[in-house]
C-alpha cells in the first residue's frame, strides 16, 4: 500500500519523446493503488493521458511527479499552490542535479518510494518582491536564486544593499545573485560563491564581477530581509538596462530607484528522496566534486 493516493504528473515543455516519457511513468502508476492526474497544459493532449483527470493547478494531490530536468523542477515549484505537496523528480536526458531518479530506474524506484522507502527532504524557498515608487511590480518565489544584473549593455550597475535595514554595501558590479542553499550549486557557484548544504535556512549574496576586490560572497541567516536598490546614475543609456531574473526563467526589467526585497519563506519545498543518497554523493557524481583534472 502507498500513502500517496492522488498523484499529479507534469513534464518539461517541449521534451523530446514526451509521450514515451509520460506513458512509461503512467504505466508504472497504473500498477499501484493510486489515482493519476496530469498537467492539462503540457500532458492533456497526449494519447497516454486519455481518461485521466486533468490538473489545472498544482494542488489537491498527495505527490507531484516532475519529468524533465532542473528547469522543469524550478518551474513546477513556482506554480505550486500548496507547498505541503512533496515532489518526486524523474530525470529525462539531462544532468538533473535536483532530480532524484533517472527514467531508466523509474520502474523499480517509483513503487519503492511510494510504498514508504523514501524520506522527505525540505528546502528553503526565496520570496522575492520588486517595488517601483512604492508600488509592487513583482511578487514571487525562487528555488534557486534571484539575480539583479545589467541587461543588454555591458556596464557596471550600482546596487545599494541593506540587510535588516542595516547598510551592507553598495555593489558596483555586473550584478548581484541572491541565492538559496539549493541554488548555491547553480549560478552562484559559477560566480565564485560557496557551496552551502541545501537544507540550511540561509541566503547567499554573491556579487558578479565586483569592481572592488573586498566585495566577496557572504552567507546570512535566511530570516534576514535583504533589500537592493538600483542606484545606477542617469546616463545616456536607458534605466531599464537592469533586469531582475528569477531562477533564470522570469525576467522583470528594472529602473533606477526600483527596490528588490528578498527573504527565505517560512514554507519549504518537500522532495521525496531515496534514503541512501546524500548531498555529498550528488556533488561527487554530478559535479565531479574533488576529482583531479585530467590533462
Amino acid at each position: 500500500m502507498t500513502s500517496f493516493k492522488r498523484i499529479g504528473i507534469t513534464v518539461k515543455t517541449g521534451l523530446d519523446h514526451k509521450d514515451k516519457a509520460v506513458s512509461s511513468v503512467i504505466e508504472i502508476l497504473k500498477g499501484l493503488d493510486v489515482k493519476v492526474c496530469v498537467d492539462s497544459e503540457r500532458i492533456g493532449d497526449l494519447g497516454c493521458a486519455e481518461g485521466l483527470d486533468k490538473m489545472n493547478e498544482i494542488k489537491d494531490i498527495d505527490l507531484l511527479i516532475v519529468i524533465g530536468g532542473d528547469g522543469t523542477i524550478l518551474r513546477a515549484v513556482r506554480e505550486m499552490k500548496d507547498f505541503t505537496i512533496p515532489i518526486l523528480s524523474v530525470n529525462w536526458g539531462t544532468v538533473g542535479f535536483l532530480s532524484e531518479i533517472d527514467i531508466e530506474e523509474a520502474a523499480e524506484m517509483i513503487p519503492r518510494l511510494l510504498q514508504g522507502e523514501g524520506v522527505t527532504e525540505e528546502r528553503g524557498i526565496l520570496h522575492v518582491s520588486a517595488l517601483r515608487d512604492g508600488v509592487e511590480i513583482f511578487n514571487g518565489s525562487a528555488l534557486n536564486e534571484a539575480v539583479i544584473a545589467q541587461g543588454t549593455i555591458a556596464r557596471l550597475v550600482n546596487l545599494k544593499t541593506t540587510v535588516n535595514n542595516e547598510s551592507l554595501t553598495n555593489y558596483h558590479a555586473d550584478g548581484l545573485i541572491i541565492s538559496t542553499p539549493t541554488g548555491s550549486t547553480a549560478y552562484s557557484l559559477a560566480a565564485g560563491g560557496p557551496v552551502v548544504y541545501p537544507t540550511l535556512k540561509a541566503m547567499i549574496l554573491t556579487p558578479i564581477n565586483p569592481y572592488s576586490f573586498s566585495q566577496k560572497p557572504i552567507v546570512i541567516p535566511g530570516e534576514s530581509e535583504v533589500e537592493v536598490e538600483v542606484s545606477t546614475k542617469e546616463n545616456k543609456f536607458q534605466d531599464t538596462e537592469v533586469v531582475l531574473t528569477i531562477d533564470g526563467q522570469i525576467y522583470i526589467p528594472l529602473q533606477r530607484n526600483d527596490r528588490v526585497k528578498a527573504h527565505i519563506n517560512s514554507e519549504t519545498v518537500k522532495f521525496l528522496r531515496r534514503k541512501q543518497d546524500t548531498f555529498f554523493a550528488t556533488l561527487r557524481r554530478k559535479l565531479k566534486w574533488g576529482e583531479r583534472a585530467t590533462p
